[in-house]
């Protein structure tokens, strides 16, 4: 059968990469045409249409800079899709862009299979209504959106497993000790260690580093290390502390790591998978009136995953005006080692993996989808 798959970041192409070998296993004539990376490339022996980094365009100040490249890369996978007619068109998060997809495909009589939701549980939950028209089968990796979508919207998804939870626990074995982490860094071994885990983005390191560094200097018993994020020019975290920088390691800082300072994102689930007690930092400007204006606009009771998933205050979350060097130090104190909260929260970590479960989402969601194509 042939495929069409749209990713248009980074993580896509890796979660589309493992989503290509599942369908290939199940499907040896499985042919693909695909808009995304570098991985997928490997996982279909062919280059891209379009390849996601002539795609990654974030935010609205973005996409408008770039809209002659956004307009023509929809052309082109619009008329791939017409020309080749696939099986079925398979899209990956990045909502903006795949959404429009799903509605030409849909036009055109082709099934649409959604493989890891939009978060439209947290910002533009109107896009439900496009969902629901467009999508034959909608993908979960996140327990907690099979309620939002049927409770809210009564559309039923499917829960297919989470690729963050698998891959820790795939990487967890070759995991070095921390002796090794830190011969291989340069890092003194002798002391515990408080990752800093500011960002992958220039905004958020800004904003988040100068806080985190502050906060770690209260430690001195600690070695406190950033993890440097990839395309990130080393000079920005020089300007702000003089604090060592590990490039392309964050997963196994924060393996090794005693306790942890996480900007929001994956980070903060991986760290929870790895049992590391964490605080969630995220300051944005730090002000009071963007985080009235988030409460009115978000309609979720947290913005961490581990919390999400878990549905309770698993690890603090410092956000906004309330990321403050006093405030972040308060909790850090809390979960230091040896102490009540750190216990506490590393049963809210296990109470998380059970949510979690332990299926494998691009083996569940590929088997699904080829079971409807052969039905």
């Amino acid at each position: 059968m042939k495929y069409f798959i749209a990713a248009g970041e980074a993580s896509g192409d890796l979660h589309a990469s493992e989503l290509i070998k599942s369908i290939k296993t199940l499907d040896p004539e499985a042919r693909f045409t695909f808009l995304g990376g570098d991985l997928m490339a490997s996982a279909t022996g062919h280059e891209p249409l379009i390849h996601y980094r002539d795609m990654a365009f974030m935010g609205f100040v973005d996409v408008v800079k770039h809209l002659g490249a956004v307009t023509g890369n929809l052309k082109t996978a619009k008329q791939a899709i017409t020309r080749e007619r696939p099986d079925a068109v398979i899209l990956v998060d990045y909502p903006s862009f795949n959404l429009r997809l799903a509605q030409h495909a849909h036009a055109a009589g082709i099934p649409v299979f959604y493989y890891i939701s939009p978060k439209v549980w947290a910002w533009k939950e109107g896009r439900v209504k496009q969902i629901k028209k467009y999508v034959t089968r909608m993908y979960s990796i996140l327990p907690f959106e099979v309620d939002f979508y049927k409770r809210r919207h009564d559309y039923t998804v499917e829960y297919v497993g989470n690729p963050s939870a698998e891959e820790v626990e795939a990487r967890r074995l070759a995991l070095p000790s921390k002796e090794q982490f830190c011969a291989t860094h340069g890092i003194d071994s002798s002391r515990p260690i408080i990752a800093l885990v500011p960002g992958s983005r220039v905004s958020e390191i800004r904003n988040n580093l100068s806080i985190m560094a502050e906060v770690a200097a209260r430690h001195p018993d600690y070695t406190a290390v950033i993890a440097g994020a990839p395309s990130i020019d080393p000079s920005l975290y020089s300007s702000i502390t003089k604090l060592p920088v590990v490039d392309g390691a964050t997963f196994e800082l924060m393996a090794v790591a005693d306790v942890a300072l996480v900007t929001s994102g994956t980070a903060t689930l991986e760290c929870a998978l790895l049992g590391t007690p964490q605080v969630v930092c995220f300051r944005h400007g730090g002000s009071k009136l963007v985080y009235n204006m988030y409460k009115r606009l978000l309609k979720i009771p947290f913005v961490s995953l581990p919390n999400l998933i878990a549905d309770k205050a698993v690890v603090a979350e410092m956000l906004m005006h309330l990321c403050t060097v006093d405030s972040v130090d308060a909790e850090l104190n809390k979960i230091l080692p040896d102490t009540p909260g750190r216990i506490e929260m590393l049963e809210g970590y296990r109470f998380m993996k059970e949510r979690l479960g332990t299926r494998r989402a691009a083996e569940t969601a590929a088997a699904d989808i080829v079971n409807y194509l052969k039905k």
